[in-house]
């Protein structure tokens, strides 16, 4: 029997994949649809059943590329190729291990941003507040005295809460200041290039994230010394999750074979020989 005519033949093909794991690939096609290649080709050729088979009602079942599941499509009424892409002509989805790491550094990326706009906000209020503090020192102090005044209270500043920190804030000295809005200004830009990075799965950002963030542990963890708090408690429980993952999963600094070994294990999930490891249904007699 011709390889052609035991394809239409064959079972319907069924779903590949592990089962047991959270597959990714799911999400993704959940997310974006599903991958498929030749849909308005006009026939399916025997070299063809890695992508589409035929059934012997004449129905089509095109294969996912992203999570291998089979779905059933009619045959164009109006084809616009004489058969589906070969090879060479298809780029193949995200899938397996680089899927998962994308969505992971997509996670740490949608962190590194939260932390540039809180950090930037912070920045820009502590510059502007440096340079109009000399206009706005009288107003300040003026509206102190009239709510202590108006409440039966003692003039002066307590030191104690909001406003006794804002009249800190005024005795600071200016340059103190511009040093303080422009460190945090820097440090938020460091967040945002993090970001940036990590959302395109930038090698680099990774190494910069890991080494940004590790440095940081030493202050978080000095920090926990004086006074624990839970905001304290989850911040370092994620950073330090975020250090492991990028030295552990990533491989960064040579770990686990290092960057040749992670180009190996991308280039094993994204190849044909990985859908051809986990071709469901096949073509029997």
């Amino acid at each position: 029997m011709a390889q052609e005519d035991r394809d239409r033949t064959a079972p319907v093909p069924g779903t590949g994949g592990d089962r047991r794991r959270l597959r990714y690939e799911l999400l993704g096609c959940a997310l974006h649809g599903h991958h498929l290649e030749g849909v308005t080709a006009e026939r399916v050729r025997s070299g063809d059943r890695l992508l589409v088979r035929e059934d012997p009602a004449g129905l089509r079942w095109h294969r996912c590329l992203r999570c291998d599941a089979w779905l059933p499509v009619s045959p164009p009424r109006q084809p616009d190729r004489p058969h589906p892409p070969g090879r060479a002509e298809i780029t193949l989805p995200l899938r397996g291990k680089p899927l998962r790491d994308r969505y992971v550094l997509r996670l740490i990326a949608l962190d590194r941003l939260l932390h540039f706009l809180v950090l930037g906000a912070l920045a820009a209020g502590i510059l502007v507040f440096a340079d109009k503090r000399a206009s706005l020192q009288a107003p300040f102090y003026r509206f102190l005295d009239l709510l202590q005044n108006g409440v039966g209270g003692t003039g002066g500043v307590s030191g104690r809460g909001l406003l006794g920190e804002v009249a800190k804030a005024f005795a600071v000295r200016s340059s103190t200041l511009w040093l303080v809005g422009l460190v945090i200004a820097a440090y938020a830009l460091l967040e945002g290039v993090e970001a940036v990075g990590l959302w395109f799965t930038k090698r680099w950002a990774e190494y910069l994230t890991f080494v940004a963030t590790t440095v940081l542990l030493v202050p978080e963890v000095y920090e926990l010394t004086s006074r624990v708090t839970v905001t304290k408690v989850l911040t370092l429980i994620i950073n330090l999750a975020v250090v492991v993952y990028l030295l552990v999963a990533k491989r960064l600094f040579g770990v686990r074979g290092g960057g040749r070994a992670e180009a190996a294990a991308r280039e094993r999930d994204l190849s044909w020989d990985a859908l051809e490891r986990v071709l469901p249904g096949p073509a029997e007699q």
